[in-house]
């Protein structure tokens, strides 16, 4: 029995995408927002850029980079752990494909759209059904009518997406269930999966068998780190817990022995408007609620008081 990799590591996802274009073509014209006549039909690889790594996750970001015959790049990245800066991350990737395809003098025309791909293992936006998230540049207010496509990016949440679904291609979530299905416990791949040529083709390329003993190891070190990383993500949620926990607590007792001086300081003062009323004299007042005389003057003239 073939015992599988899973395509989300970085040796796999790379093997699979990176090294067969005939693949990551299938892929991308299934998964990105690309019209009928706007598909893939040829594409060259690119080295990616020195995007600045996030903190701590140099290790698990899979990235693949490539154009077409009209110019247009494509940067694909799976992420297994979710952090805000990976959506800053590939917007400053995509960008800079963008600003990198005129020379000096060539005309703005000439510019292609980029896009981002942004593979999530985990979910991101907890409190939303949504699973596909597109951004793109449009005007506000008018979203459907005016577009600038040369900059998109696309998050896909993969723990989110059904199965079936009327309104998606099918092909699209086949792709997907193959990233978030196979893995060391498949024993059964789904014949579905296996009836699309490239995806039983992909399939293949996740069996142990197909990697060298150096592969293996790096393959294992991956998801050491990706642990390594969620116990980072963990224990720095909990110290951010604890932090804003400790600060309200001390906001509030605070604010209850401010509230309770004002308090004090308040009923102080009605005393003394109550004895000025009565006509009672200064040394008096002072005597009998500690205020000064030029406090008590204040309060006579309404210039005074802690109201």
């Amino acid at each position: 029995m073939s015992r599988y990799l899973d395509p989300k590591a970085d040796v796999t996802f790379k093997k699979i995408f990176g090294d067969h274009p005939h693949l990551l073509i299938s892929f991308l014209n299934a998964v990105l927002p690309l019209s009928g006549d706007g598909l893939i039909v040829e594409l060259s690889y690119l080295p990616m850029e020195q995007v600045p790594s996030i903190p701590a996750f140099k290790r698990t970001i899979a990235d693949v980079k490539c154009t077409d015959k009209k110019g247009r790049v494509f940067i694909v990245e799976m992420q297994m752990n979710w952090t805000d800066s990976f959506k800053q991350r590939l917007l400053f990737g995509a960008s800079q494909a963008v600003v990198k395809q005129l020379e000096k003098g060539e005309d703005y025309p000439l510019l292609q759209p980029v896009y981002g791909l942004g593979l999530i293992a985990e979910n991101y936006e907890k409190e939303s059904p949504d699973w596909y998230h597109h951004y793109q540049l449009v005007k506000k207010g008018k979203a459907d009518s005016d577009v600038i496509e040369h900059l998109q990016l696309i998050f896909i949440e993969l723990p989110k997406f059904p199965i079936t679904s009327p309104g998606e291609k099918k092909l699209r979530l086949l792709w997907l269930r193959f990233l978030r299905e196979i893995d060391e416990k498949t024993k059964v791949v789904p014949a579905e999966l296996l009836a699309v040529p490239e995806i039983a083709e992909a399939v293949a390329l996740s069996e142990e068998a197909a990697y060298s003993p150096a592969e293996l190891q790096y393959y294992e070190s991956y998801w050491d780190s990706v642990r390594r990383e969620k116990t980072f993500i963990a224990d720095a949620a909990a110290k951010y817990a604890k932090g804003m926990a400790k600060a309200l607590a001390e906001g509030e007792a605070r604010g209850i022995a401010l509230g309770e001086a004002r308090g004090i300081a308040l009923g102080i003062e009605k005393i003394a408007l109550n004895m000025l009323k009565s006509n009672r004299p200064i040394d008096e007042i002072c005597l009998f609620t500690g205020l000064s005389v030029e406090e008590i003057a204040a309060l006579r003239d309404g210039k005074g008081g802690s109201r």
